[in-house]
């Protein structure tokens, strides 16, 4: 298969030193040819740019949101390089930097796609708004962006209005969520998986409920968000906002190898390495078995038109 690796050096989504550091660890460690290593060729197209724009600037934009005119550029240009990627029937595969990013990568996949849906594997539910985040984070927003709530600045990224509809969204793992979150996920009755009702119903069972949905309804396409914070805080010292609770490594592979099987993913966030918080490499590393894994399991993609 061909992969388009796209690296997106960003941090100010999470407005935390570090995040835009994760694509060249990763790098360093050898990620193309740990793609490359399961039988599939990359076309690295580097990393995004992404401006210098000093700490006493970030609330120029807007008095809440940090950086939002930059966090919008940005994800208009990576928008459209996962849809140029996807029209040229290729797999995008984007390594953050912040889960900010998540918002252009959708709105590509949704230009493509006629009907697609979004599995977010997170801690978080990143469903705020600049009326509902505590912290003001864009990295928090991209989903509800995504879903045409929220600033319109974000919510128009790449084209106007929806990327995604609220009954296509498959929030995994989720255990630390904002009272805005939990009633916006309420209200759109989203596909919300808590840690909660994970360990309630079993991993087996939400994983078939989530792949039988999906094959049930005419979705064409999925995008997958990849969060590493999914795991439990005590694997992924190396990550900005880490949580308790989490997933093991097996798990998460068993998540990983369920979805990518089923040959509906068609493009991929990886998101939220911070090598300056890591510990002698332990999340890189993982990072880099969890990839190895990831395309291990991708060898039967086909594109709609394929």
């Amino acid at each position: 298969m061909d992969i388009n690796l796209l690296t997106v050096p960003i941090m100010y989504g999470c407005d935390r030193n570090g995040a835009q550091y994760g694509p060249k660890k990763l790098r360093e460690k050898n990620v193309v040819k740990t793609i490359e290593n399961q039988n599939h060729k990359v076309y690295d197209f580097g990393s995004l740019f992404i401006p210098e724009i000093s700490e006493s600037e970030k609330y120029a934009d807007h008095d809440h949101i940090k950086y939002l005119k930059s966090i919008t550029n940005i994800n208009n240009n990576l928008a459209h390089l996962v849809y140029n990627s996807l029209n040229s029937e290729n797999f995008p595969f984007i390594i953050g930097g912040d889960h900010a990013l998540g918002l252009g990568s959708i709105s590509g996949a949704s230009k493509y796609f006629e009907n697609l849906a979004v599995i977010w594997v997170d801690a978080h539910g990143d469903i705020n708004t600049e009326e509902t985040s505590p912290s003001g984070n864009s990295h928090g927003m991209p989903l509800a962006a995504a879903l045409g709530v929220g600033n319109p600045l974000l919510t128009n990224v790449y084209f106007d209005g929806p990327k995604v509809k609220p009954e296509n969204v498959y929030i995994i793992g989720a255990r630390d969520l904002d009272e805005g979150e939990i009633k916006l996920a309420k209200d759109l009755d989203l596909n919300l998986y808590t840690m909660d009702k994970i360990n309630k119903i079993g991993l087996d069972a939400v994983m078939n409920e989530v792949i039988n949905s999906i094959k049930s309804t005419n979705i064409d396409g999925v995008h997958l968000s990849f969060d590493i914070d999914a795991l439990d805080k005590s694997l992924v010292p190396g990550t900005g906002t880490p949580v308790e609770g989490g997933f093991s490594l097996e798990e998460t592979k068993k998540i990983l190898k369920d979805l990518l099987s089923t040959n509906f993913v068609k493009s991929m966030d990886f998101v939220e390495l911070n090598p300056l918080l890591d510990e002698n490499d332990t999340t890189a590393d993982l990072c880099i078995d969890l990839i190895n894994w990831t395309f291990k399991y991708l060898n039967n993609f086909l594109l709609k038109n394929a």
